[in-house]
């Protein structure tokens, strides 16, 4: 079982996610490694917000071959390259997340691991064992 709460004596948060998450009971984990975006054939897009909903849609097929769907995400770390308009980014997150919150990280650094790579997302999923 999950619980997504938001506590009171911690301020609002800032953004579409939640401040934590508690799972009990029997459940399966899935960690991902970092995402990227890039397509299935190895091209990589120069707009970093294409990017961003490229990894996304990966992190979605990673899922969906676990038999999970996104509501079963407890948890993302962005990182992000260069600038990236707050609005856009906001909306794609938002459209790719729905009404879900899991408890979500950004962070902006230098470089990821080659200079093309805009975006990378860290992902952890957990679903009740039934």
């Amino acid at each position: 079982m999950k619980f997504t709460r938001n506590p009171e004596n911690i301020h609002k948060p800032v953004a579409q996610y939640a401040h934590q998450i508690e799972v009990t009971g029997p459940n399966r984990w899935l960690n991902l490694s970092g995402q990227l975006g890039m397509e299935i054939d190895g091209t990589v897009p120069e707009n970093p917000l294409k990017q961003m909903e490229l990894a996304l849609e990966n992190i979605k097929r990673n899922l969906e071959a676990a038999e999970m769907v996104v509501s079963d995400l407890t948890k993302l770390v962005f990182y992000l390259v260069g600038d990236f308009e707050a609005n856009q980014r906001r909306k794609i997150i938002s459209d790719f997340l729905g009404e879900h919150l899991p408890c979500t990280t950004m962070i902006y650094v230098v470089a990821l691991a080659v200079p093309v790579f805009k975006v990378e997302i860290d992902a952890w999923a957990c679903k009740e064992i039934e």
